[in-house]
């Protein structure tokens, strides 16, 4: 992937899975154009994106999607449906691919993340870190191979927080690719092989915890952010 667009000035790196990747960053400095991009929703000026050999800027969004799942930063920017059933089985029922497997599937979603007995309820009836979760079930149901998420434990307690980490890691297990974007050194490290730090509209470091304490030279993980940051500061 290299993209040269507003928000980012040169971001050059590649991931693939089974593996969970973290996008790390202050606010503003990109993540969520990279997200956006590798959906096909922000097009790069130049460069290219690629994404499970499809090229963005020639392949439709809708496309994309089918085998792409994406949690967006706002829960309510992907809440449309009368209920929390319908809004979890919504991705299936749109590309075709309802079937006996796809409501096991988002049954047993549902009980992980504690919205069984939510199913009839209005999405808009849910608190916030209920509608994050129900995000996370309506991006997994229909069994996308790749899965971007923005910033996906803002909101959640500390259960629901657990619960996710347990979903992401089950998701690689069984193949998927994971890339969550995230401000908080602490969580990327207990889930993440690879790390992408991203400042100043470029790629700090794209390595793994261990490559990039050795890069850095710092122990802490913390630390060595802040010094990956700085790696990147304009003079």
């Amino acid at each position: 992937m290299h993209i040269l667009m507003g928000a980012l000035s040169d971001a050059n790196f590649r991931f693939a899975g089974p593996k969970v990747c973290g996008l790390v960053g202050a606010n503003g400095s990109g993540k969520t154009t990279v997200l956006l991009s590798l959906l096909g929703l922000i097009k790069p000026d130049a460069g290219s994106v690629t994404v499970l050999g499809r090229d963005t800027r020639s392949s439709p969004t809708s496309e994309l999607a089918r085998q792409v799942g994406y949690v967006f930063q706002n829960p309510d920017h992907q809440l449309f449906a009368d209920s929390v059933w319908d809004e979890a089985a919504f991705a299936p029922r749109n590309f075709g691919l309802w079937d006996e497997p796809a409501a096991t599937r988002i049954e047993q979603l549902l009980d992980r993340c504690g919205l069984n007995d939510r199913r009839a309820d209005h999405p808009y009836r849910l608190s916030y870190g209920e509608k994050r979760r129900l995000n996370l079930v309506s991006a997994l149901g229909h069994d996308p191979a790749l899965i971007l998420l923005d910033e996906p434990s803002n909101g959640l307690d500390v259960m629901a927080t657990r619960s996710l980490r347990e979903i992401i890691l089950k998701l690689k297990d069984t193949g998927r690719c994971v890339l969550f974007s995230s401000h908080v050194m602490q969580e990327v490290a207990a889930l993440c092989d690879d790390i992408c730090i991203i400042a100043n509209g470029q790629v700090a470091i794209d390595d793994s915890i261990d490559g990039i304490r050795q890069r850095t030279g710092c122990d802490d993980i913390e630390d060595a952010f802040v010094k990956a940051i700085h790696m990147v500061e304009p003079e």
